[in-house]
């Protein structure tokens, strides 16, 4: 099972109402899917009371936390010197999130510890060349030591 890097953190729902809720999120890098990050928002935020998954490019975040950046349907930018915000589109709205921007780092920072900028097409292909191998091998399931 490839690597993961989860780690929790706060998010504020910003609405057009004078109160914004705080909301926890899980941020997610899998190494399997190295150009890719997660965020998981909880189910009582969904319009359908499912767990929400917004998947993104790992560099949209860390260019966001310097300048605007985004030109799909995920927005980010920093909001003074500690925050970022990130915009989220989708037919059913919009859905404006704002971070600590702390914790994004720390996250991005984990996640480039398990796979090194420039480094996501090798981590790609050694994946794919495990799955060549598993699949040609029949059930993919290891035999023990002795057999």
């Amino acid at each position: 099972m490839p690597p993961v890097v989860e780690q929790s953190t706060k998010a504020c729902l910003i609405t057009d109402g004078p109160d914004h809720k705080t909301v926890p999120v899980t941020l997610r890098y899998d190494s399997s899917d190295p150009l890719a990050m997660r965020i998981v928002f909880p189910p009582e935020v969904s319009l359908d009371s499912d767990e929400v998954i917004w998947a993104f490019a790992r560099d949209l975040l860390e260019s966001g936390l310097r300048e605007p950046s985004g030109d799909g349907d995920v927005h980010v930018w920093p909001s003074g010197r500690a925050q970022a915000v990130l915009e989220f589109r989708s037919p059913d709205g919009v859905a404006v999130v704002q971070f600590d921007s702390a914790p994004l780092r720390r996250f991005l920072r984990s996640s480039y510890d398990m796979v090194p900028a420039g480094e996501e097409q090798q981590e790609m292909q050694v994946e794919q060349g495990l799955g060549r191998l598993l699949n040609a091998s029949g059930s993919g399931t290891a035999l023990p030591p002795g057999s």
